[in-house]
């Protein structure tokens, strides 16, 4: 196995990630995953609402 200095590691890691989808992609994944919450928050609660009719 070899042996890789932690800069060497780090440098890797930094190139890679300026590769990958970058802030925006972050904050769109956010977004999708708060917006989910709240319909899925707002399908299973909507059972639960009684009318008393």
């Amino acid at each position: 196995m070899e042996h890789h200095p932690v800069s060497a590691w780090l440098a890797e890691a930094a190139s890679a990630a300026e590769r990958q989808g970058g802030p925006g992609m972050l904050r769109y994944v956010l977004l999708v995953m708060i917006v989910g919450c709240a319909l899925t928050a707002w399908f299973l609660l909507r059972g639960y609402r009684r009318k008393d009719d």
